[in-house]
């Protein structure tokens, strides 16, 4: 078949052999692409077969955790949700008094099968219920009344992820932006794809357009340093484009996703994680979860997604035994408020639970349940500090010290 991208270099010797021709455009810069330059990259080994690997899913937009895990044998949630509640037909037990939402059976299934953790009632003290500054908390891990410039996935980066073999990104995010949570102090290599990317047209338009935006620096009349590191930083993501939509056209996975932008995401992180690249976080987002009105319908398709192709995702990884490498856990920048409102929907909360997924995870219930003895339009206190999870995570799922990156020593959790 014949290349769509020709100008674009893919290996070491391909870049040589182009420049020789003066085809290569950095010829005429005094940088290079990191894979020529370093050359010991070529024949960096494979990664290591046993390291761990964080896949974190982003559930936009504040989902509402009763109506998740849904704690149904209280009957203040019945008081609290008089038309919201959901009936037992609706539900999936996990004991006397839970439940999950029924469209979570594919995670109810996981859960029995001793692959799903649920941590319940995590927040965060003086809770902030505005969206941005409440996802900046979360993708931070910074007191409600602080402010910092990096992510706790950007100092993880910055402690634990230099000389990744091949030069591969330290992160990959599938979301329309670059999350708060990779922002670090260093630089290290990352890597977005927009959620619908898998090869075909999209990555040839892709590549054709950060290759016509590397021309254009080359003819910029400008020989300045940033001008050079520009066109250095284009030509490792044009590398790295094509290297990725490759792995991603050609991937054969061993399950069956189901249709949508979010299980499209899943399948292409595990393309790339079968694929060997060494990268250790990525970053999947899902959206819609902003429930002010009419919640039940768009909330149980929200779940059904995610539900649906965090099954498929699992299965995949097991199909190519790499189930034992892959955590994967979901977060929410708030819960909504125990008690309905007026337009059949919930307004923004505090705490809520989140699920943690993979073969190594001590599957079952985490933490404390919420106290719903509370007032209309009052919220959950938390029970589970969101750092907590992360610093078990960190420490005892990416081996690192959790307490240098989250600036203080929280006491870990009991699902890995």
């Amino acid at each position: 078949m014949k290349n769509p991208t020709p100008f674009l270099p893919s290996t070491r010797r391909e870049f040589l052999r182009l420049g020789a021709r003066g085809i290569g455009l950095l010829a005429f810069s005094r940088f290079a692409p990191s894979f020529v330059v370093e050359s010991v990259a070529a024949e960096a080994p494979a990664p290591e077969k046993d390291r761990t690997i964080l896949v974190l899913v982003q559930l936009a937009g504040g989902n509402d955790g009763l109506n998740t895990v849904v704690p149904y044998a209280d009957p203040n949630y019945r008081r609290l949700r008089p038309t919201l509640g959901l009936g037992q037909e609706q539900l999936v037990t996990l004991n006397d008094s839970l439940a999950l939402n029924a469209a979570c059976t594919p995670l109810h299934r996981l859960l029995q099968d001793g692959k799903l953790g649920i941590v319940q009632n995590v927040g965060y003290p003086n809770p902030n219920r505005s969206h941005f500054r409440s996802t900046e908390i979360w993708e931070t891990a910074s007191e409600s009344s602080q402010f910092l410039a990096t992510g706790w996935l950007g100092r993880y980066f910055d402690n634990a992820c230099s000389g990744l073999p091949n030069h591969d990104p330290c992160g990959v995010n599938i979301s329309n932006e670059v999350p708060q949570s990779f922002l670090a102090e260093q630089d290290h290599p990352t890597f977005s794809f927009l959620p619908n990317a898998r090869g075909g047209r999209g990555g040839r338009e892709n590549l054709a357009l950060l290759e016509s935006m590397l021309q254009a620096t080359e003819h910029d009349g400008h020989e300045h340093d940033n001008a050079g590191y520009l066109r250095h930083t284009m030509m490792d993501a044009l590398v790295t484009e094509k290297r990725f939509q490759g792995f991603l056209s050609g991937y054969r996975p061993g399950a069956e996703y189901p249709v949508s932008p979010f299980a499209n995401s899943l399948r292409n992180v595990a393309a790339l994680i079968a694929a060997g690249v060494s990268t250790r976080i990525y970053y999947v987002s899902l959206t819609g979860f902003d429930t002010h009105t009419n919640q039940l319908n768009t909330q149980n398709n929200l779940l059904k997604q995610l539900s649906e192709g965090l099954a498929a995702f699992q299965r995949d990884l097991e199909s190519k035994k790499l189930d034992g490498q892959v955590l994967t856990m979901t977060f929410s920048e708030f819960g909504r408020r125990p008690s309905e409102n007026d337009s059949k929907g919930t307004d923004h909360g505090t705490a809520a639970p989140l699920f943690v997924l993979g073969s190594r995870v001590k599957a079952g219930v985490h933490g404390r349940a919420p106290d719903l003895n509370v007032g209309h339009n009052e919220d959950l206190a938390y029970s589970t500090d969101f750092r907590a999870v992360y610093s078990t995570v960190l420490s005892r799922w990416l081996g690192c010290d959790a307490q240098k990156i989250l600036g203080k020593d929280y006491a870990t959790l009991g699902f890995v």
